[in-house]
């Protein structure tokens, strides 16, 4: 299994011959250093570059380009070496980006020589830094680890091998640069960039969200956010646009002196946001966005609905939406690693004015302490007026923003939902809940999921961390849970067109009769609700049966040669309580649906807690992945591995009280019976 590094993470190497394979949205050059057990290295026969690329133990390209394959060897190093750095630096003179926080997050993985990934970084919190140590491998005991470093250097190659004890530093840069110059020509270029929503790849080092246990990413927070999450016995889930691609972005900045920290707050730093994305690009010239009123002089501009590139309104509303997602994942990570370097930063010196025992004691040392404590304070202060800047824009936008989205997009308390009409066509995305970070629990973004669903849902019914003290009785969750399914069902039958959503729904013991009471009262259900054994049986072999039809006929390219009486519309299956009321044949036929259905226009809605299915035990683990995790109440289960963040999500509720969902429904209901006429 990979292990996701964040920087000052490590991880134990259990391999001697590895490669080190980096990815980035430009070309690039990639070195290593040799060092002895003090990180010194003693001369430059101890470097590995473009100009001599080849060194025992190790082996690195001989030109600058997108894409590395490093070689190591670790049982060929010298005895005498004790790290191996792995460099970065973008090419000096060329006409090219001049720092890091210009182009996407370079992204670092170790592998076996199977190309099994051992572990990986993305290397977040760069700015101005022209030069970074991305990893070291490192001796310890005996045992080689890998550790994620991400320390940049804004002076380049020759501030980052000085800082390494190398005398040379300033000639080697040189030569360095020399090297690649002459070899640019034969560079590999960058990746071509997608289109509006383009590739969240990590290999083309751009994020996404990832599952907090072993489950396969893929949703898409919001693009293929798979936001995955952290539940002591749940699937992991991803964040705003699950289910879809993403589109990449620049990540948050970090120190570019590691004596002296400059603001690290991303595009932002010592300024306002910038929403000018990489991401934000449409295939083809888009419409014009709309015109920003003046700003005052001195004053960042005033945000604008639809500032995004894209064919329509809604296709810029989703990459503004995304681009927000993007900013506040940046500058949140900037503020992080800017306190997590002050800390860093106050222990060295602490250490240091320990190790003296002339120091330990007397006004000396306490002078000293409380000198490292102030500068500490000072530097956090600093990252917080940042990213406090950096909210207030946000918040600006999304102010504007919100009023501004359509019905698929809104929320349930939006007026847009009291114009409500049934669509002509189907949206490329739909809103699932809010997300929101810790140090900006005022600001939520918009958690938009693609359609159609590329994955089930699952309405986790059980209790987590975060549920204790919200909600006492197991009962009342269980029927939140079930509230917020109908709540997401209606939202997926109101933006589909009349008849091209069907939804089926199974309630084995007939308990969630209050909470479907608007989808049966309106006639929107396919069906009654199916109920008993007999009824679980009937509804999952109907829409296996569908499964298998539709594949054969897709593999047999005769999709005409369906039968008659198929239902071509999009499929959703409602399952309460799940496993009550279900058999081991049952159960098999769920597991299948979810797996094969979705690729074929057959959705699952799994209502349920996974310990009343722990009997099952491993056999229905696949099944929990393969689902994007929802919760009934606000919890932090989401997890973004490319920035480390835990992203609390929270599900869209209908106001108490309010008619809007009997108000759509009743027009999804009448447009249906209108064209089955």
């Amino acid at each position: 299994m990979t292990a996701e590094l964040v920087r000052g993470q490590n991880h134990p190497l259990s391999q001697a011959r590895l490669e080190i394979r980096v990815s980035a949205g430009k070309p690039i050059v990639a070195g290593a250093t040799l060092s002895d057990e003090r990180g010194k290295v003693h001369g430059v026969e101890w470097v590995a570059h473009p100009g001599s690329p080849t060194l025992p133990g190790i082996e690195v390209s001989k030109q600058a380009a997108a894409d590395h394959r490093l070689a190591c060897d670790l049982d060929a190093l010298p005895e005498t070496v004790h790290r191996v750095s792995v460099l970065l630096a973008l090419p000096s003179g060329v006409g090219g980006p001049v720092r890091f926080g210009a182009v996407a997050a370079p992204f670092v993985a170790v592998t076996g020589l199977d190309g099994s990934e051992v572990a990986s970084y993305t290397v977040t919190g760069l700015d101005a830094e022209s030069a970074v140590v991305a990893l070291e491998l490192y001796r310890r005991q005996g045992a080689w680890k890998v550790r994620a470093v991400g320390q940049g250097y804004a002076g380049g190659l020759a501030e980052l091998l000085t800082d390494q004890g190398l005398p040379q530093a300033l000639q080697l840069a040189g030569s360095i640069n020399e090297a690649v110059v002459q070899g640019l020509a034969r560079s590999v270029a960058a990746p071509p960039p997608h289109a509006a929503h383009g590739d969240r790849s990590r290999h083309a080092a751009t994020p996404a969200l990832g599952q907090d246990e072993g489950g396969s990413a893929s949703p898409g927070t919001p693009g293929q956010m798979s936001p995955q999450h952290g539940h002591s016995g749940g699937q992991g889930s991803t964040a705003p646009g699950a289910g879809a691609q993403q589109p990449a972005y620049p990540t948050a900045s970090a120190p570019a002196d590691p004596s002296a920290v400059t603001q690290p707050a991303g595009p932002g730093a010592g300024g306002p946001v910038n929403y000018s994305h990489p991401g934000r690009q449409a295939a083809a010239p888009p419409p014009p966005p709309p015109t920003a009123p003046p700003a005052q002089p001195g004053q960042p501009a005033r945000p604008v609905a639809g500032d995004a590139t894209g064919w329509s309104m809604e296709e810029r509303l989703y990459n503004q939406v995304w681009g927000m997602f993007e900013d506040l994942a940046r500058s949140t990570a900037a503020y992080r690693s800017a306190v997590d370097f002050a800390e860093s930063r106050m222990e060295q010196e602490l250490d240091k004015v320990l190790s003296d025992p002339r120091a330990r004691i007397g006004g000396q040392g306490d002078a000293a302490r409380e000198a490292a404590r102030a500068k500490q304070a000072e530097l956090v202060d600093r990252a917080r007026e940042a990213l406090d800047r950096d909210l207030a824009q946000l918040t600006a936008e999304a102010e504007v923003v919100e009023p501004a989205l359509p019905p698929a997009f809104a929320r349930w308390d939006n007026p847009a939902w009291h114009g409500y009409r049934v669509p002509m066509e189907i949206p490329m995305a739909v809103r699932l809940g809010d997300l929101h970070l810790p140090e900006s629990a005022g600001l939520s973004i918009p958690m938009l999921v693609r359609l159609p669903l590329e994955r089930g849902l699952w309405i986790d019914s059980g209790r987590t961390g975060s549920f204790e003290g919200s909600i006492a009785d197991s009962d009342d969750l269980r029927r939140l849970a079930m509230d917020t399914a109908v709540a997401h069902t209606a939202r997926l039958l109101a933006v589909y067109p009349a008849g091209e959503y069907t939804v089926h729904v199974i309630d084995a013991a007939g308990s969630a009769a209050s909470s479907l009471a608007p989808l049966v009262s309106t006639g929107v259900l396919g069906a009654p609700p199916a109920v008993g054994a007999a009824g679980v049986n009937d509804v999952l072999a109907r829409l296996t049966q569908r499964v298998d039809l539709v594949q054969m006929a897709i593999r047999g390219g005769a999709a005409d040669s369906l039968p008659s009486d198929l239902d071509p519309a999009e499929q959703l299956l409602i399952v309460n309580d799940f496993p009550h009321g279900f058999d081991d044949r049952a159960v098999t036929q769920l597991r299948y649906l979810a797996d094969e259905g979705p690729a074929v226009g057959v959705h699952l809605m799994l209502v349920a807690d996974r310990e009343d299915a722990a009997a099952y035990g491993p056999l229905l683990d696949p099944l929990w992945r393969s689902l994007l995790r929802l919760t009934p109440v606000p919890d932090d289960h989401l997890a973004d591995p490319w920035v480390g963040h835990t992203w609390t999500y929270e599900p869209s509720r209908v106001p108490p009280d309010s008619q809007v969902l009997q108000h759509v429904l009743t027009q999804v209901a009448t447009a249906r019976r209108s064209w089955n006429r």
